[in-house]
């Protein structure tokens, strides 16, 4: 809802600063991990959702800062997260929830092969040709090292891989080809 204007360095709040930044009046605004606020000392932001979310209300949103009734009604509010059960309850009613299925295996896969394995490598000034990791190596860390919806904790165990190739190398330089395989995935991880 932003600042009252009589404060020092006072400023809008983050919806009338998303429509003012997008110059339109009918943007699509993204809230990012809902699930995430908090209410504390400086406000509820949950409370602020609440009105933003109803159509009944957001005609007539009223942020501090601009002290005059605003019409959010054209806006799209998109919003993500992780779980619904930090959601209050009274704004989770005033949303349309659409489950998203988690990636599939054969999707790890295809990402790890085409971005994530190659930024590594990138990162850890690795040569394809000098390092091999098969798809059924990259199921085993899949399967068992990463337990997530998503991709990150399985960048951070082919990050983890890398960094200990890297260390191989320095300790063996003569060694020309170092082959990541289910056999020895647990030496690495």
């Amino acid at each position: 809802r932003g600042h009252r204007k009589t404060y020092i360095g006072a400023m809008p709040g983050r919806i009338i600063d998303a429509v003012t930044r997008a110059k339109v009046s009918n943007p699509l605004i993204l809230l990012d991990e809902i699930d995430k606020i908090t209410r504390d000392a400086h406000g509820d932001p949950a409370s602020a959702l609440l009105e933003v979310l109803d159509p009944d209300q957001n005609k007539n949103f009223r942020d501090h800062f601009i002290e005059l009734p605003f019409d959010l009604s054209e806006c799209l509010f998109i919003a993500t997260a992780n779980t619904l059960d930090t959601i209050p309850r009274p704004l989770l009613d005033r949303m349309e929830v659409i489950e998203m299925k988690t990636y599939s295996k054969q999707e790890k896969l295809a990402i790890a092969k085409n971005h994530l394995i190659p930024k590594q490598f990138k990162r850890h000034n690795l040569k394809k040709s000098r390092v091999r990791i098969d798809d059924a190596t990259i199921l085993e860390i899949i399967d068992k090292y990463t337990a997530e919806a998503g991709v990150r904790n399985l960048e951070r165990q082919i990050s983890t891989v890398c960094r200990k190739v890297v260390r191989q190398m320095l300790e063996n330089p003569e060694k020309n080809i170092y082959r990541i395989s289910v056999k020895n995935i647990s030496e690495y991880l």
